[in-house]
């Protein structure tokens, strides 16, 4: 027993060794963007695309569940393109930003949003962007800022009030048990030979690297895990936020081929229902993350053209 005590140490050590020169040997990275103080505190901003204008506002993107501003590096090079600007970030002890209050729930990434807003410089009103989970924190920044939203693009986006269906009640608890395995397991540096399968959406360069270390670091690990054991309560108190103002275009896009109405869907579809102005899009051959990717992204440019298309006329 002691020898093979000795001899899973040492395959361990050689594993963990070996990732660590995997990343060593990765190449030259800077993260992109820039580095905004909130009040003591840093959050990388990245902005791109021509300045904005009253008939064309900013797109303010909010990732997922272990997510950062990398998530959106692909439809961000699309829609400077099409020459609209957006902003993407890190949350508060992910990627590159600085550690934030604990908990991890929404009313603390909306605090930080609300103040990192202010302090960027950025007019608003903005088009919401969100993925996955961050549709539980759209909600709550909408709510307690409806001066602060032009329309929304939402993208696999989870709802408040889905959170109490059966379906995501048997996602959650296997998704939480998950995210603290990540979490340990990256804090001991045991996913570090997994660097290079860190990019699932299927990113440009910049945006691959920096996916790829936020994927192996152990301190964005445990603080993704942390808003995931939050999520219900976020859910909870995006749920006692205002409902989307009907007046707002929404678009929802959903990853998968388009059909039946699942319990998933008609739930993330309620925003876009209520809405005056509302859009869907199911992307056949799309996931959860590449539907964020270069190969089905130009769907959620299609989200925003829609939002764009239908807000009222400047001034």
């Amino acid at each position: 027993m002691r020898r093979m005590l000795i001899g899973l140490a040492l395959v361990l050590v050689v594993w963990i060794a070996g990732g660590a020169a995997m990343v060593a040997t990765a190449g030259p990275f800077t993260p992109s963007g820039t580095y905004v103080d909130i009040g003591g505190r840093k959050l990388r901003l990245v902005c791109a695309g021509p300045p904005a204008d009253a008939g064309r506002p900013t797109v303010w993107m909010e990732a997922g569940a272990f997510g950062l501003a990398a998530d959106f590096a692909a439809i961000q090079e699309k829609l400077t393109a099409k020459g609209i600007r957006s902003c993407a970030y890190d949350r508060a002890g992910m990627g590159w930003s600085d550690p934030g209050p604990q908990p991890r729930d929404s009313e603390a990434i909306v605090a930080d949003l609300e103040k990192l807003i202010a302090a960027s410089g950025e007019r608003g009103p903005f088009i919401l962007m969100g993925h996955s989970m961050a549709g539980l924190h759209t909600r709550l920044f909408a709510g307690r800022n409806p001066d602060k939203v032009a329309g929304l693009v939402l993208i696999e986006a989870t709802t408040p009030e889905q959170v109490d269906s059966p379906g995501t009640a048997r996602f959650l608890g296997p998704f939480t048990a998950i995210s603290r395995v990540a979490a340990v397991s990256a804090s001991i540096g045991t996913t570090l030979p997994l660097y290079y399968a860190g990019d699932r959406i299927g990113l440009p360069p910049q945006g691959r690297a920096e996916k790829r270390h936020a994927y192996v670091s152990g301190r964005h690990a445990r603080t993704a895990a942390n808003e995931v054991v939050n999520w219900r309560r976020s859910a909870a108190e995006a749920r006692l936020a205002p409902p989307y103002d009907p007046r707002w275009p929404v678009a929802v896009v959903v990853a998968g081929a388009p059909g039946p109405g699942s319990e998933r869907n008609d739930a993330r579809r309620a925003p876009e229902r209520a809405s005056s102005a509302g859009r869907f899009e199911a992307v056949e051959g799309a996931s959860h993350t590449t539907v964020l990717g270069p190969t089905y992204g130009d769907a959620v440019v299609r989200g925003v053209e829609h939002v764009l298309a239908h807000l009222p006329p400047a001034g």
